[in-house]
């Protein structure tokens, strides 16, 4: 009987504290969490289910990404003349750009210290069949660094195809930093990474739990994909290294994606996102080239833009809802995820308003499931608006591009959802020049021409079953 009064005693208590701790992380949320919906959600489970929830608001509730902004202060402050180097190389190409675009090059200065520039170059490259070869030719002609940066890097064909290219270049002498995401690329072998590092290649994962307060977060990712070659080439896009990319996946295959190879400043902008992660990873800092190498025959205008859960402000939402405003005759988006945020849908509908021409194609094959079905849930507020949707029906498209009229355009690894813009650390980089956004138009064209038009009064006919799958992926949003 006495062992039963303490059992009993001990779930009793036990009961107290985990209602009373689930009160206190109800009102953290209230107070922490970014939007309404999401803290109103968070409060009521914490409150009405707190042996379940509790867990989970401490591997998915929090936004904001400690001790990475303070360790580059630190680093700053340690290496003030290095920085100050840095900077003023990318500052001298900072060129005016049209009155139109004057509030994004304003942000692009706030949030990253370095504006548009003159004296760039993007060249698009069109699916992996375009994109492994350039990279690995740029790899080859390497003569004193390569530092590569990959969310997934898959144990396969492809990746051991940039497995052997990196160890040949560090045979020769060249020296190899290797960045990978642990969540994104957990399939990725000890092996793999072991005969790296046997051959002297430098390699670390981002370590996104590291840090006061991280230890539990699962929700965070470094979603970045970045190759910088003597600071003088690089490459950014939605590529990941693995076979998928090549449309060796049957259920998804063929798989669309872009990328794009710049020259000039922007690859010491690049170049910059890419020792910051891994400043955070390592704790020191390389040795690279800040002397850039302009490219005045294209010269084109551009800004590079990484974004992430660290950042003072809400950089990537707040760019891109200024992106989608500044349209006034097109507004064309591709990417895989559409889980706008409120602030997003706003800016689209009111582009919608203004006559803008809005299109958004987005894959007909999901990979995810909720996030495919959570963009059935937006149909019938764009089917007031006459915005447009486009299935992609040849294959998954992966690709992040934005064009604006005919003179913006936006390529990188920013999906229009609430974790890209709030929780993974991204980059874009947008061009300002009318040729680069017409290679983007004609490559949308070709998309939009292997895709269906969303008939939205099909949503209607959809089985009960489906409408209440979407109903719940759109309550999920926070956490998409």
């Amino acid at each position: 009987m006495l062992v039963d009064i303490s059992i009993l005693t001990f779930l009793s208590a036990a009961t107290v504290v985990v209602h009373a701790l689930g009160i206190g992380h109800a009102a953290h949320a209230v107070m922490t969490v970014r939007s309404s919906r999401g803290a109103i959600a968070w409060s009521i489970s914490l409150v009405t289910f707190p042996w379940l929830a509790l867990p989970l608001y401490w591997i998915l509730g929090r936004t904001k990404f400690n001790g990475y902004a303070e360790a580059l202060r630190s680093v700053y402050a340690q290496h003030q003349k290095l920085v100050k180097q840095a900077y003023s190389e990318i500052t001298k190409f900072q060129v005016a750009i049209p009155a139109q675009f004057n509030s994004l090059g304003i942000l692009g200065e706030t949030f990253t210290g370095v504006s548009f520039t003159s004296g760039n170059a993007a060249e698009l490259l069109i699916d992996g069949q375009q994109t492994y070869p350039a990279m690995l030719s740029a790899i080859a002609a390497a003569k004193n660094y390569i530092l590569l940066q990959s969310y997934i890097v898959d144990d396969d064909e492809a990746g051991y195809e940039f497995q052997a290219a990196l160890i040949a270049k560090a045979q020769q002498g060249i020296r190899v930093y290797f960045l990978y995401d642990e969540i994104g690329s957990n399939k990725l072998s000890r092996a793999y990474i072991n005969s790296l590092r046997q051959n002297l290649i430098q390699v670390s994962a981002f370590h996104t739990t590291k840090g006061r307060g991280n230890r539990f977060q699962l929700n965070f990712r470094n979603h970045r994909k970045i190759l910088v070659v003597d600071g003088e080439i690089a490459f950014t896009g939605g590529l990941n290294i693995g076979n998928d990319y090549l449309g060796k996946n049957r259920r998804l295959s063929p798989w669309r994606d872009t990328h794009i190879k710049m020259q000039g400043p922007s690859v010491q902008s690049l170049q910059s996102s890419f020792l910051q992660d891994w400043y955070w990873a390592n704790r020191y800092v390389i040795d690279v080239n800040w002397q850039v190498k302009a490219n005045w025959e294209v010269n084109q205008t551009a800004l590079v833009l990484p974004t992430g859960p660290a950042d003072k402000h809400k950089a990537c939402q707040l760019f891109f809802v200024n992106v989608i405003n500044q349209a006034q005759t097109r507004l064309w988006i591709a990417t895989p995820y559409f889980v706008p945020d409120d602030s997003t849908l706003t800016a689209l509908k009111l582009a919608a308003m203004r006559g803008v021409d809005v299109r958004i194609i987005l894959p007909n094959r999901p990979d995810h499931l909720f996030v495919y079905l959570c963009s059935f849930s937006y149909y019938n507020e764009m089917k007031a608006l006459d915005i447009k949707f486009y299935r992609y029906k040849h294959g998954f498209i992966h690709q992040k591009i934005i064009l604006i009229d005919n003179d913006l355009a936006g390529v990188g690894t920013v999906n229009l959802d609430n974790r890209s813009f709030f929780l993974n650390f991204e980059v874009m980089a947008f061009m300002i020049n009318a040729r680069f956004a017409h290679s983007v138009e004609k490559m949308l064209k070709t998309d939009l021409a292997a895709s269906v038009t969303v008939d939205f009064a099909e949503y209607d006919k959809k089985p009960l079953w489906f409408k209440l799958g979407v109903r719940i992926s759109r309550l999920l949003t926070p956490l998409l």
